[in-house]
């Protein structure tokens, strides 16, 4: 009987709600006994009503947000994950940085000579890291033209110096005339740099273009290549820590004339590669110099007016790279004023380095305060051009030369 119960009380809960759906129970709401009055009259009350939207919690319209992370970023050109360019890129924008405005955004490249089409060509790349003697490979390039007007450079960054590594019967770059040099892949430093420097010393090589790692394992082993060339910062892992044979060796580079246009003078040490260079000796060379470069842009461009700033802040920030740890310690050896061969200073730039060292007097200041002035330029010198003295002196003559 029980059961018979139970199963009637089922059939009218069946009855009563046809579609299955059992609906969830309510919660009570509290509620007061007290009416509300307002203005005399009973209001109603809303239960259970949404709270209100924090006003100010509304987010920016989109282009609003967009113009203001824009107005203020650079684009930088810097290079590949495994380059030395990259980190300086990097650590360029992590000094700088200064929330909405100064941003740079390092940007990961092809490798640094395609950097110049990129700044040339590619949407929002404002700065680039290239080398020096870019501009000796594309003087005859009909496809980019004018590139000395087209690009200007800020400053020069850190020289990469030229290695010339070769096997025991040769002793003397001549030796190489005719014989199988390898350059490292195309579009790596040394597949630019290495032609150009033996095309402007008068040898004749016959230049290979294979991986350095092909190049050198063979080289141990028969005289298929003569030498190899690489074009990177020292100290280099394939000789800094390998072990090679008696009578391989680095042949020095001498700067001459003809390589002085893009070229600055370099030596590899017993320090570099103890291995290969006797404890106190070293192996002059040259150095390939790269270059922080901008378009030159006009004056009243907007992304001219934004390398400007760039510019304030290089020269604010600038002593941080030298001074504070966690920045590479080439960064010591890296002065704003520095001069890069073959290149033309961008106008903003030279300009402000004008007036670090001839500034102006301002007509409400006795003349009779030079001495003052005089002080406060010297200290403005050592921060901005580390370094020692007669070097100081010798930009500063320049600088000043070119501004009379």
């Amino acid at each position: 009987m029980r059961i018979l119960t139970i199963i009637a009380s089922m059939l009218l809960l069946i009855l009563a709600n046809p579609s299955g759906v059992i609906a969830e129970p309510l919660t009570p709401q509290p509620f007061s006994t007290t009416p509300v009055v307002e203005n005399g009259q009973p209001k109603r009350v809303v239960r259970n009503s949404s709270p209100k939207r924090d006003q100010q919690s509304q987010p920016l319209r989109d282009d609003t947000l967009k113009a203001k992370l824009n107005s203020w970023t650079i684009g930088l050109a810097a290079g590949q994950l495994e380059g030395a360019p990259l980190r300086f890129a990097t650590e360029l924008a992590r000094v700088l940085d200064d929330g909405d405005n100064m941003r740079v955004l390092p940007i990961v490249t092809r490798g640094i000579f395609d950097n110049i089409y990129d700044l040339l060509y590619l949407r929002g790349v404002d700065a680039a890291i290239v080398y020096g003697d870019i501009l000796e490979h594309f003087r005859t390039n009909a496809r980019i033209g004018s590139l000395e007007q087209r690009v200007n450079y800020i400053m020069p960054l850190f020289p990469t110096e030229v290695h010339v590594f070769v096997r025991p019967e040769i002793n003397k770059l001549q030796d190489l005339a005719g014989k199988r040099v390898n350059f490292n892949t195309k579009g790596t430093a040394a597949a630019y740099t290495g032609p150009i420097m033996f095309e402007r010393l008068g040898i004749k090589v016959d230049a290979q273009f294979v991986p350095h790692p092909v190049a050198l394992a063979e080289m141990r082993n028969d005289d298929k290549y003569a030498a190899v060339v690489f074009v990177s910062s020292k100290p280099l892992d394939a000789f800094a820590k390998s072990k090679w044979p008696e009578g391989y060796k680095f042949l020095p580079v001498p700067l001459t004339q003809s390589l002085e246009e893009y070229y600055v003078p370099a030596q590899l040490e017993a320090n570099d590669y103890p291995a290969l260079i006797p404890d106190g000796s070293k192996i002059q060379t040259i150095a390939v110099p790269s270059v922080l470069a901008v378009f030159n842009w006009p004056g009243d461009n907007e992304r001219a007016k934004r390398v400007g700033r760039f510019i304030d802040y290089l020269f604010e920030r600038f002593p941080k790279l030298q001074s504070e740890p966690g920045y590479h310690p080439k960064w010591k050896d890296l002065n704003l004023a520095a001069t890069v061969p073959g290149w033309k200073r961008y106008a903003p730039m030279q300009e402000r380095l004008a007036k670090l060292v001839n500034p102006r007097p301002s007509a409400d200041k006795a003349v009779d305060k030079t001495a003052d002035k005089a002080a406060e330029l010297s200290e403005q010198l050592e921060r901005i051009l580390p370094g020692d003295k007669s070097a100081q002196q010798q930009l500063l003559r320049e600088l000043l030369t070119r501004h009379r």
